[in-house]
């Protein structure tokens, strides 16, 4: 569905869903002459393909747009092909728009840290590839400079909570093993070695 901001991905699918049912004939060629009495059964044949071809195109083109954005002068246009090409006019100032979201997009990607470097550099040539389609072309130098340059960043650092410490040997909070009274005594009365003090 054709929503103000998906013109050429609406174009695309539309595309692809006329082909797929053979009936994009009327946006390939131009309009048959009109039929005469002295028409061929061949011109007739054509025409009438032709024809079959620009209704359909046009009542699944207009099928998946919202009514506001039809207006007035696309329902006077009865041919496909002027339709589909009065639709591109009115969204391709949507361009700009699309530009700046991709650049921002691009420009604000952060490797997390979390899954494969792989899909983060996919994800930010896949957007380098949107931006040429605009005719937008960004140097691969650029774009590796970029991914290495957040990849040395590595993953964003959290900041490290202290862990409280415990003994190991008492289970009280605040001191290790090694500086436990309770463990020294135990191990004197064991007859065991001090342990040697660390410096």
């Amino acid at each position: 569905m054709l929503n103000g901001t998906n013109f050429k991905e609406w174009k695309r699918h539309v595309l692809i869903v006329l082909g797929c049912m053979d009936i994009d004939l009327a946006l390939r060629q131009e309009q048959p002459a009109p039929l005469t009495a002295d028409s061929t059964p061949d011109a007739k044949r054509d025409f009438e393909r032709w024809d079959r071809s620009n209704r359909m195109s046009l009542m699944i083109m207009k099928h998946s747009i919202p009514e506001a954005f039809r207006g007035t002068e696309s329902e006077e246009i009865t041919q496909a092909k002027s339709f589909l090409d009065d639709l591109e006019q009115r969204f391709a100032k949507n361009d700009k728009v699309e530009m700046t979201s991709l650049l921002n997009s691009l420009m604000s990607m952060k490797y997390k840290g979390q899954g494969n470097i792989r899909e983060y550099i996919m994800e930010m040539f896949h957007l380098a590839s949107k931006l040429k389609a605009l005719k937008i072309e960004l140097s691969e130098d650029l774009l590796v400079l970029m991914v290495l340059n957040e990849a040395a960043k590595g993953p964003a650092q959290k900041k490290q909570e202290r862990v409280p410490i415990n003994c190991y040997f008492c289970e009280k909070p605040g001191h290790l093993k090694k500086d436990c009274t309770k463990y020294h005594v135990w191990r004197a009365k064991k007859g065991l070695p001090e342990l040697p003090k660390v410096k």
